[in-house]
């Protein structure tokens, strides 16, 4: 009797694992069921559902490397930048091939101009040209410098040095003491300085820009000099007025004028001192 209640222990304690077992089994089929008609619907739960499948005792399946978003913009975004960088360049050779093949305006070169092969601050000189060469302007202008063309190509040179008149030749020469008037200044004054400066190279001081009246605009210059060599600067500047843009000349307290040249020097109020009465310079108003 003891040994049939045992079995019967054993039975009982049987049953709810088979129930459980069952379960198991029942559960299987539901995912797998499931499982068909999701698996072909959403592949996210379809990658949940291969995952459960393998931890019940299939395997694994093998994941694909994924691929970085970020990084495929920024390699995108990279490809693009350098596809601007390359379109701007071609497009700035196109500019300048069409510019160059385009001009035909001429203007002169007033003084000794340096070549550059760009209009910006890191350009490179690549060669110069003498004064009182004619040359082809594209109309283009750039960081106080014009676009001209020489030999057919491209080149850049201070803007204030060209001039739409053929400058004075046969005054003197060349101007070669290394003097100079600033950037900015008239045409007219840039043609006076390379005149006195070819005729007189030993005169070596000339006065521009001021705060006062011409000076400020950049359309007078004195030419310091005194005595006889004065008086044969102010002639010289007179004889060649019209070539200059001459407009009146200051000497030893002496004025002459265009628009009374007939009067020829005209004496002038004392104005108190060597310099206020021009007596140790020229000075040369343009227009």
């Amino acid at each position: 009797m003891a040994n049939h209640g045992h079995k019967r222990d054993t039975n009982a304690r049987s049953k709810p694992r088979l129930v459980t077992i069952a379960a198991s089994v029942s559960t299987l089929a539901t995912l797998a069921v499931v499982g068909v008609g999701v698996l072909g619907s959403d592949p996210e739960i379809k990658e949940v559902v291969s995952a459960n499948q393998a931890s019940i005792g299939g395997a694994a399946p093998e994941r694909k490397q994924e691929v970085s978003r970020s990084s495929g913009r920024a390699s995108l975004d990279l490809d693009q930048l350098s596809a601007s960088a390359t379109y701007s360049r071609s497009a700035n050779r196109l500019a300048t091939q069409r510019a160059v093949k385009s001009a035909d305006s001429k203007l002169w070169t007033t003084e000794e101009l340096n070549l550059w092969d760009a209009p910006t601050d890191g350009a490179t000189q690549v060669g110069s040209i003498d004064a009182g060469k004619q040359v082809l302007v594209t109309g283009r202008e750039q960081n106080g410098r014009t676009e001209i063309v020489v030999g057919g190509q491209s080149r850049w040179v201070t803007a204030d040095y060209l001039d739409d008149e053929k400058p004075v030749e046969g005054i003197g020469g060349e101007c070669t003491n290394g003097t100079s008037v600033p950037s900015g200044v008239s045409p007219n004054i840039v043609k006076v300085h390379a005149a006195v400066c070819a005729a007189f190279p030993d005169i070596t001081t000339y006065g521009t820009f001021r705060g006062d009246g011409e000076h400020s605009q950049g359309l007078a210059v004195d030419i310091m000099v005194s005595g006889d060599r004065g008086y044969q600067v102010r002639d010289f500047v007179r004889e060649h007025y019209a070539e200059l843009g001459v407009n009146y000349i200051i000497y030893s307290q002496q004025i002459w004028s265009v628009d009374r040249s007939g009067e020829g020097w005209r004496g002038m109020e004392d104005r108190g001192s060597t310099t206020a009465n021009h007596y140790d310079h020229v000075h040369v108003t343009t227009y």
